[in-house]
């Protein structure tokens, strides 16, 4: 069985016992969070497509821990003016484990 759910404007497709990277929660490690806009549930010959949410439906997810992105570089530059600016940039996301699918 899997859904597809949207976190802040991502949409992801999870199963039970995955490890998904959402965006950083303010979530104790080991706490269940529920993840609530489900778009879509299949599995089998069974599929579920909400306009837009599947009513009732979601997902059951524990935090795993906290990590932190590959660094990406921005870096700013105007032509003959002696103008570089260098900074970087690494995303924070938080892993949970998608413990249960309720529909």
């Amino acid at each position: 069985m899997y859904a597809i759910i949207r976190d802040r404007g991502m949409q992801y497709r999870v199963e039970e016992g995955q490890v998904v990277e959402l965006a950083l929660m303010n979530a104790e490690i080991g706490s269940q969070v529920e993840l609530g806009e489900v778009l879509m549930i299949g599995g089998g010959d069974k599929v579920s497509v909400g306009s837009p949410l599947v009513s009732g439906a979601k997902v059951l997810a524990k935090v795993v821990g906290n990590s932190k992105g590959e660094k990406i570089i921005v870096f700013k530059y105007k032509n003959k003016k002696r103008y570089r600016r260098r900074t970087g940039h690494r995303q924070q996301f938080t892993k949970v484990s998608i413990s249960q699918i309720v529909s």
